[in-house]
């Protein structure tokens, strides 16, 4: 394991939040509180309360700040990256057990919009990145007609595309059928 249960979780979940971006998706992901809350659920995001259009907006706003993040090589960079999502949040670090999970971190201070939520913990799990000298880890996919962002938490760093079935299997195919032409008319 690269990182700890809590911080792959954290990236995991900022990756699916910058990829609901349609800049990446192609269309909104998020229209509404409906698929706000299923996204909550899904990613198993802890001490949610009742969501608003705030939250709404605010997660939206928050993306293009996390997606910067997988565009860059640069520590220093990265490191500024990194201030600016966690910069105007309140920073909390406490221990908990919840959820049948063990001991973790969380960062965000209780009873804070899931935007500064996702902003504190995202933001922390992309500083352990930066600080473990991993930034190379965090990804746009390969497939030249995709931009949804990855983070490769394959050991030897070999992970590419967002989704092997879809980007990858259709970039195999494709290379696959190319060679296929070459030889039948060489």
């Amino acid at each position: 394991m690269t990182f700890t249960h809590d911080v792959e979780h954290s990236l995991a979940t900022i990756v699916d939040l910058v990829n609901t971006d349609p800049e990446n998706a192609g269309d909104e992901l998020l229209p509404g509180l409906p698929e706000l809350a299923d996204f909550v659920e899904r990613h198993q995001v802890s001490e949610v309360g009742r969501l608003t259009r705030e939250d709404l907006d605010g997660v939206r706003e928050l993306r293009p700040q996390l997606r910067a993040l997988f565009s860059t090589v640069d520590p220093a960079e990265a490191a500024a990256l990194v201030a600016k999502v966690i910069g105007d949040a309140t920073v909390s670090p406490r221990l908990t057990d919840h959820d049948d999970y063990a001991w973790h971190l969380h960062y965000f201070a209780p009873g804070a919009r899931l935007a500064e939520h996702l902003a504190v913990d995202g933001g922390m799990a992309l500083a352990h990145v930066v600080v473990a000298g991993e930034l190379e880890r965090l990804r746009v996919c390969d497939a030249p007609d995709c931009s949804r962002v990855l983070v490769d938490l394959s050991r030897n760093r070999s992970k590419r595309y967002c989704d092997s079935r879809t980007c990858g299997n259709r970039l195999h195919v494709a290379a696959y059928r190319e060679r296929r032409r070459a030889a039948l008319a060489g």
